[in-house]
């Protein structure tokens, strides 16, 4: 699959390239059923950016699929695939700024490329039906999209062709690269690693925390009166444990699968919590036991299952070790909590009846 070197930044745009053939603008009208958008980033935008990474109306984030022109395309100029996740239709229109291009708008049902990729919904049956939607081999002129990398797993590229025609350029993880990418159609080594630092793992906890904050008070207030103030401490250092730490502290813990390095991380901080059950004076022996059970087996338990909400990250999972992940540790994980609750309401039961 060669590459076409020819297309790009548009002369109509101010950016001819360099050995490209003569730019033929397009000052036709729009196309019936073809949107049109730009490269600018409004307030408006910043805004639904921001409340999508806090979680608010977590599945409303959304752009209509579809075909869209950025700037004015002629029908030589090159088009590129997306999500119709805003943030992900945003963040490609914005890269492309000062390049006229056709952008063809997915139905993910509001998820980013990578997540829906692993679903099923940034796959090949969508493309398909995006291109014949939208009669898109009667729009442009060459048969290429440009699809993002992170979108790969999800796309078959030799039945794209197949059944429309098409062929699949993957493009470089990052929107940011496209310009650059876009000069010669070859992406760089850098622009096809993945990385996931600090700055981008600090982006998710928001939307972790945000939709387990009330059920957390929740939680806390209820064992505050039934098992005492550390029982209550222990269910918030779990929770926080899970959603801001996991992904601050997630290259730092070792093993490869995210369930065991939460099992670690939920160890960690159980170890003081047991401790306190262990060597409180107030309760019986067998009390002191179970109390301290009950934290080495429920607070892991549930710093492993949110550490699985970081199964999107490319640098950890993959699409087929997700789900092993999944069978493997998920039981694993009920088990303990499961028997943790047992203890623990018999611990409870035990106190509030006045045994101990």
């Amino acid at each position: 699959m060669e590459p076409d070197h020819t297309t790009g930044p548009s002369c109509c745009s101010g950016m001819p390239q360099e050995n490209a053939s003569p730019c033929t603008c397009s000052t036709a009208a729009v196309p019936p059923g073809i949107r049109t958008t730009d490269s600018e980033i409004t307030l408006a935008n910043r805004l639904d950016h921001f409340l999508a990474r806090w979680g608010f109306n977590r599945e409303g984030h959304r752009v209509e699929p579809g075909l869209f022109r950025l700037g004015n395309p002629a029908p030589d100029f090159p088009v590129f695939a997306s999500a119709n996740y805003t943030l992900s239709f945003d963040a490609l229109r914005s890269a492309l700024a000062g390049t006229d291009a056709w952008i063809l708008v997915l139905d993910t049902r509001g998820i980013n490329v990578w997540c829906a990729a692993g679903r099923g919904t940034f796959g090949t049956e969508e493309l398909v039906r995006k291109i014949t939607e939208t009669g898109l081999a009667s729009v442009v002129s060459h048969k290429k999209i440009i699809v993002p990398q992170l979108g790969a797993p999800g796309i078959s590229w030799p039945e794209v062709m197949r059944r429309s025609g098409f062929s699949v350029e993957y493009g470089p993880i990052r929107a940011r690269d496209l310009p650059d990418y876009l000069k010669s159609h070859r992406a760089t080594p850098a622009m096809r690693r993945v990385e996931f630092p600090l700055k981008d793992r600090l982006v998710l906890i928001p939307v972790e925390f945000v939709h387990i904050a009330l059920p957390m008070i929740v939680v806390a207030a209820l064992l505050w009166f039934l098992a005492g103030p550390v029982a209550a401490l222990a269910a918030v250092a779990g929770i926080i444990a899970g959603t801001v730490l996991f992904p601050a502290l997630l290259p730092y813990i070792p093993t490869q699968d995210l369930s065991t390095k939460g099992l670690i991380l939920g160890l960690v901080i159980a170890i003081p919590f047991a401790r306190a059950f262990a060597t409180n004076p107030a309760l019986p022996g067998w009390a002191n036991v179970a109390g301290a059970l009950t934290a080495l087996l429920i607070i892991p338990a549930v710093v492993a299952y949110f550490a699985l909400n970081f199964t999107g990250c490319p640098t950890y999972t993959s699409r087929t070790g997700v789900k092993k992940e999944i069978f493997r540790y998920v039981p694993v994980m009920a088990l303990m909590a499961g028997t943790g609750v047992i203890i623990g309401i018999i611990l409870g039961a035990s106190r509030f009846m006045g045994m101990i």
